[in-house]
């Protein structure tokens, strides 16, 4: 009996040791977890360490690649500089051969020494003078320019299509439409001509030394108007009868002034058409070139 319940006893001992209490449960179950992060952690690490390989063996493979390539600009250079080496050594032995020519010459006299000289001298002036007309030119470019631009501002906001300013080869032209100025087939100026007029002249005022030329222009139709003969003769007196005004109503110097016809023999489109015509009916002022000028720099140059 007593030996039963010693084994009962035992046997309740055991189990109650060999029971693992809930807190150290716990406590194992954290470490495992951990150990868990940790290989995933290792695993990561170790995919990455493997990318950084990859990344290092594709880095390798360039530099090879540049390598190559820095070797491969490398031989063409120096087959650049031989080929330059050679042509150093051709042009000093051309230079021997010029030299042992030379010394083959008979020596330059004073006087040819002094005409080259003087042919020297005789270019370097030409270049001079070239560059001065080149300024002149340049000059009368800007002065040109400076007109344009004058004229359009006085002008102000009238139609491009009636009056239009441009400069041409060097030459400033003012075309002004024959419905602006003249009544029509008529040398008669309308109501608004003078306002267009006044406005032109108060540009040429302000420029006492540029002379000009007014020239009258024609389409191709026949005249039918009472008093004029042709288009020879209308556009003749449409250029003088512009001139009287510029001159008696605004001041302008005659001497200044040149009238003179074109008839229909300039046009500036073609008169088959109604809108050809339109544009070739027109008055032109031209800004004469002042050639007497460029006449005295061409005599103060030589």
């Amino acid at each position: 009996m007593k030996l039963n319940v010693y084994l009962s006893i035992a046997l309740v001992s055991l189990a109650v040791f060999s029971c693992v209490s809930p807190k150290k449960l716990e406590a194992e179950k954290a470490k495992y977890a951990e150990l868990g992060n940790t290989y995933l952690d290792l695993q990561k690490r170790y995919r990455d360490l493997e990318d950084e390989l990859k990344r290092c063996n594709n880095a390798v493979d360039k530099g090879k690649g540049d390598m190559v390539n820095l070797n491969n600009q490398k031989t063409a250079l120096e087959g650049q500089i031989a080929d330059l080496n050679k042509q150093i050594d051709y042009l000093k032995a051309n230079n021997n051969t010029v030299l042992n020519q030379l010394k083959d010459l008979s020596v330059v006299t004073g006087s040819q020494a002094e005409s080259i000289k003087k042919s020297l001298e005789n270019i370097g002036a030409k270049d001079l003078y070239i560059k001065d007309l080149q300024g002149s030119i340049a000059r009368k470019d800007s002065l040109n320019m400076a007109l344009v631009m004058n004229l359009k501002g006085a002008i102000g906001n009238l139609d491009d299509k009636d009056i239009n300013i441009k400069v041409d080869k060097g030459v400033v032209y003012v075309d002004i439409s024959d419905k602006l100025l003249f009544k029509s087939a008529s040398y008669e100026v309308t109501d608004r001509a003078k306002e267009v007029l006044g406005k032109v002249a108060k540009v040429l005022n302000a420029q006492p030394e540029i002379e000009f030329m007014v020239e009258g222009h024609t389409d191709s139709l026949p005249i039918r108007s009472a008093g004029i003969a042709d288009n020879w003769d209308l556009s003749v007196k449409r250029a003088t009868t512009i001139v009287r005004i510029l001159q008696d109503t605004y001041g302008l110097d005659p001497k200044r002034m040149t009238a003179a016809g074109r008839s229909q023999y300039s046009p500036l489109m073609d008169n088959s058409t109604a809108e050809g015509r339109a544009a070739n009916r027109r008055t032109r002022i031209v800004i004469l070139p002042q050639l007497d000028q460029f006449f005295k720099l061409l005599e103060t140059k030589k």
